[in-house]
């Protein structure tokens, strides 16, 4: 192990999120701007090094530069994306409204 290595404090849910992103054979808006917003959280850091490199085996499988993603995250952001901002089922109240 590294003499500087560090365990990143949010390693273990970033971790959870670059196992999905290897999983995406076409990656969703959500898969481009996660993997956008994770390049720039490790890049320096002194550890995390599996990180860095499943973000890197990503970009392979997407065929993709980082330039290109940043410029595809670009483009997203542009459009007026949020992240969460989709359509799902709403449930309103809690269990004693039903009683």
């Amino acid at each position: 192990m590294e003499e500087n290595y560090q365990n990143h404090p949010l390693y273990a849910r970033d971790r959870a999120v670059v196992d999905r992103l290897l999983l995406a054979v076409r990656p969703t808006e959500d898969d481009l701007t996660n993997a956008g917003r994770l390049f720039p959280r490790y890049n320096g850091f002194p550890g995390a090094l599996d990180i860095k490199a499943d973000l890197s085996k990503c970009l392979q499988q997407w065929r993709m530069t980082r330039e290109q993603l940043n410029s595809k995250c670009f483009e997203i952001w542009n459009s007026g994306y949020r992240p969460g901002a989709y359509t799902e089922e709403v449930t309103v109240g809690s269990g004693a409204d039903s009683e």
